[in-house]
């Protein structure tokens, strides 16, 4: 009796061919042992000896067939053709005649094992595989039709047989051919895997393959990618391939011994007839969320893996809705929903105090979404800061040089913070909503006794103060003299001034200018006080056509543009400068351009250059910028252009406004009703008028030589919510501090160009102590130190030291002198070390000990990261200025980086330096070995 014919394809048949190519050259008839795969190409060419070959297969069941076949061929088929004829027939029953005609005059009989080995260039097979009838027939049946197996070379194991197999029946593979083809197969791990599940096709391609193959498949998955495989391909056998990632994060939940029995038995229902054991179980959805968090990261920059990861994330969502888990599953670290609980709780305990806040602001910062919502995350961290703020002792405004300093220093910081809370969270609910209301109308409650009593200050200041005498308030008149001009000497400055940029938007912009590389600086004040950002105070009111003339003029004056220009070139010209001013309509260039032809023309030039960009004002007029009205560099038209071109030649930056703005709320604070326009005698502008009647609720009137418009005496609300003319998204020429105080900030492309007399500003000494994250076991933190005005006087209260707590992510935290004695102790150790003293060898002129002592204490203090200005400031204090401080970090990498490893390095782009303390003590410190026991 014939034994049982084994299926046949394609590429057993080429196989054949090549092995008994010899034989055909004189026979066109081969005969053999098999059933052909249903659905093959029967017609081919195949290469037969080096030489192409057309070649005809017929399946046929019976000597007539077997027969009948070869007669066709004789009559039809041309020179160099083969048949190849599948049958079950044996030798016996076909006869001799037909026999002598076929290669070797017998059925050939196909040994699976021969083939494999043939069809991988292999020189021998694993002895395990020849056990295995599946894996021999699947890899014969599987092999691609274009490239083929890859060629082995020598014995070809089980493991890349099945690694191949599993490439090829899962589609992993499909790209490996054409243009741009992988080099090298995929990596089977569970991050392949689970992005393989949310392919079309993909899950569907192994519900379909045998059940035994998917069963041996499954098993050696487990043993190569671990136990979260079998569970994934079991949910694709079931149907279930597409939700498996989404099914994951759901069935986190049972990670929890306490979860409910209806939780656990709601999550079984999705899974249906898939029940995996809890071991695998957890390794999966240990898998889905690492494999998500990697998504994630990927989101930053692409916009497909965003899409991947919100497809799978609303999946979850949809499941959990279904299945009646939305309100059992608000723990989850992966649930949208569960982010939005999160925040919410941040925002509420941030109400109720500043510390509890911060334990949920921790919390929410485990979730695993909030790279995907930093917007959001931004909201929760202001609500947090803003309750900081609410729990120092109010302060009061004694005077307006100190309420111009405060603002800047502080209170700036708090209208930012504000901002962002009346915006609201862009996801958020009624609660959240609610609770984010509570908490701004208590911020700007503070903000408007502030306003009151800037105001009453502002209005006496006013009837005596002139540019002359400005009684220790700087004023906007002198910026030219006191702000500009001493920086000519490092290169003709770059004035931009920013129509209506408020302290808000400055500090915004500050932020940003520090992260492209560009270095504050500052006058340095002659009493050895710490030095702070710029401020001065706008004319009255504080409207551009007196306060931007008056800027760029150098003297209190009204007009246009061409008064502001004809003013301008004159201060200079008074100064042996040449100057030029450049409005709106002649920044832009023409086709091609960035920047007009004149302008870059000036740029070029020795000549003092200013250029006024209107984009904040315009857009406050227009409504442009929504709700929050936050700014970046690249929102204001051609700013990044002109930072551009600074650099490129040279010049000094100096970012400065005409005046404020206040922003439209939509009502008195606690009423939801947008308040009518206010009418007054003599109403003139949104937020001023003339004196033709008396000063009523939330209104001054404010006297004096400063003020330019009605004879010198106005009427002025210091509230935020009063205005006079139509409802826009901001205004300007009131007396509330965010509209009077003009931030003036001045930027060198590298540190060696401060000018003499003035200094770096780094971020950690321009942020307030409340918006910096708490040190470990310190105390509440006092308010920051104002900042020093153009020419004003210096607080006279001792300042906190600052550090960064984190690489380029944002202000740092205020830390005490009284640091630990560990952290104080740290770099003298390592300088005294053995080590280091060796390490010395390697390097030409090293740095003096006292000064890499201080800074790694520096960086030990600052809990390892600090940006590189703050840097450069705890090295002043040893006396020694480095103005390169990027070659001075190079250098003491060399020093402390030991053997290559990253001890001391940049992150962040550049805009942080960071110490790794604990490799630094390994390598520099080890701790002794134990004493064997005798």
């Amino acid at each position: 009796m014939a034994a049982a014919a084994p299926r046949v394809g394609r590429r057993t048949i080429e196989a054949l061919l090549a092995t008994h190519a010899a034989s055909l050259r004189e026979r066109s008839l081969v005969l053999v042992h098999g059933h052909y795969v249903t659905g093959a190409p029967t017609r081919f060419t195949a290469t037969v000896d080096d030489e192409p070959r057309r070649v005809q297969v017929r399946d046929e069941s019976s000597v007539l067939g077997v027969t009948a076949a070869w007669q066709d061929h004789r009559h039809a088929a041309g020179p160099g053709d083969v048949l190849v004829v599948t049958t079950g027939v044996d030798d016996e029953q076909l006869g001799w005649d037909l026999r002598g005609r076929a290669v070797r005059r017998r059925t050939l009989t196909v040994e699976n094992a021969e083939v494999v080995t043939q069809r991988f260039g292999a020189t021998g097979l694993d002895v395990r595989m020849y056990g295995k009838e599946w894996l021999l027939e699947a890899l014969l049946e599987a092999e691609p039709s274009d490239v083929g197996w890859p060629r082995v070379g020598g014995l070809l194991t089980l493991d890349t047989a099945l690694r191949a197999l599993t490439v090829q029946r899962l589609g992993l593979g499909e790209t490996a051919s054409g243009p741009g083809a992988q080099t090298h197969p995929p990596t089977l791990d569970m991050d392949t895997l689970l992005a393989w599940s949310r392919t079309p096709a993909g899950p569907l391609r192994f519900a379909e393959l045998p059940s035994v193959e998917r069963a041996e498949l499954k098993n050696w998955l487990g043993d190569t990618a671990g136990p979260a495989a079998p569970v994934l391909l079991s949910l694709a056998e079931a149907g279930l391939g597409d939700d498996a990632m989404a099914l994951g994060i759901l069935a986190a939940a049972l990670r929890d011994p306490a979860a409910a029995p209806d939780t656990a038995l709601a999550i079984g229902g999705l899974f249906g007839q898939v029940m995996p054991r809890r071991a695998a179980l957890s390794a999966f959805t240990d898998a889905v969320e690492g494999t998500l968090t990697r998504w994630i990261v990927q989101a930053r920059s692409s916009l497909a893996a965003r899409q991947r990861v919100f497809a799978v994330l609303h999946r979850s969502e949809k499941l959990a809705e279904t299945a009646g888990l939305a309100d059992t599953l608000t723990g989850s670290r992966f649930l949208p929903t569960g982010f939005a609980a999160q925040l919410g709780r941040t925002v509420a305990e941030a109400r109720h105090s500043s510390a509890a806040g911060e334990t949920a602001l921790a919390d929410l910062a485990g979730h695993g979404l909030v790279a995907l919502y930093p917007d959001r995350v931004r909201v929760a961290e202001m609500a947090v800061r803003v309750a900081r703020w609410l729990e120092q002792t109010e302060p009061a405004v004694p005077t307006v040089a100190e309420g111009i300093r405060s603002h800047v220093t502080d209170w700036g910081w708090a209208d930012r913070a504000l901002t962002l809370l009346w915006a609201g969270d862009p996801g958020g609910d009624l609660a959240t909503a609610g609770e984010l209301r509570g908490l701004y109308e208590r911020g700007r409650a503070r903000r408007e006794r502030l306003d009151e009593q800037f105001a009453r200050r502002l209005a006496a200041w006013s009837a005596h103060a002139t540019a002359h005498r400005p009684e220790g308030m700087p004023v906007i008149e002198n910026v030219l003299e006191s702000a500009v001009r001493p920086l000519t000497g490092a290169g003709a400055p770059l004035v931009v001034v920013l129509d209506g940029m408020s302290c808000a938007v400055a500090i915004q912009l500050g932020e940003e200018m520090e992260r492209e590389g560009w270095w504050e600086v500052v006058p340095r004040p002659a009493d050895g006080q710490p030095a702070g950002r710029m401020s001065v105070v706008s004319m009255l009111p504080s409207i551009t056509r007196t306060s931007r003339a008056s800027l760029l003029t150098g003297e209190p004056v009204q007009g246009g543009q061409s008064v502001e220009s004809a003013g301008f070139v004159a201060f200079w010209k008074r100064r042996r400068r040449e100057a030029a001013l450049f409005h709106k309509a002649d920044v832009g260039g023409g086709t091609g351009h960035a920047l007009a032809h004149e302008l870059m023309g000036a740029l070029a030039s020795e000549a003092v250059v200013a250029v006024v960009l209107n984009t904040i004002d315009d857009a406050l007029d227009k409504g442009q910028q929504g709700r929050g009205a936050n700014w970046a560099l690249d929102d204001i038209t051609h700013l990044r252009d002109l930072l551009s071109a600074a650099r490129g030649y040279g010049r000094p930056v100096v970012l400065v406004a005409d005046h404020g703005h206040v922003l439209e709320r939509g009502g008195r604070t606690g009423s939801a009703a947008v308040p009518a326009p206010v009418s007054g005698t003599g109403t003139v502008s949104a937020r001023w008028r003339t004196g033709g009647g008396r000063a009523g609720d939330g209104e001054i009137e404010i006297r004096g030589p400063r003020v330019l418009e009605g004879g010198g005496a106005v009427v002025a609300p210091w509230r935020e919510d009063i205005r006079y003319t139509g409802r826009k998204a901001g205004y300007h020429g009131g007396v509330s501090l965010a509209e009077v105080t003009v931030p003036v900030l001045a930027f060198v492309a590298a540190a060696e160009q401060t000018p003499k007399g003035w200094e770096g500003l780094p971020r950690e000494r321009s942020t307030p102590a409340w918006w910096r994250e708490p040190a470990p076991g310190d105390g509440p933190a006092p308010a920051s130190g104002p900042e020093a005005g153009i020419g004003g006087p210096a607080d006279s209260a001792a300042p906190r030291r600052n550090v960064p707590d984190a690489a380029g992510a944002g202000p740092a935290r205020a830390v005490s002198p009284a640091v630990p004695r560990v952290a104080a102790c740290l770099g003298g150790e390592v300088v005294a070390s053995e080590v280091y003293e060796a390490q010395k060898e390697y390097v030409r002129k090293a740095p003096e000990a006292k000064v890499v002592a201080a800074v790694i204490d520096a960086l030990a203090a600052a809990g390892g990261t600090m940006s590189p200005a703050a840097l450069a400031a705890a090295i002043s204090a040893t006396g020694r200025v480095r103005r390169n401080i990027e070659g001075f970090v190079a250098t003491v990498q060399r020093l402390l980086n030991v053997e290559g490893y990253p001890v001391l390095g940049f992150v962040d782009a550049g805009h942080a330096v960071k110490l790794d303390i604990p490799l630094l003590r390994d390598q520099f410190l080890p701790k002794p070995k134990p004493k064997p026991k005798e």
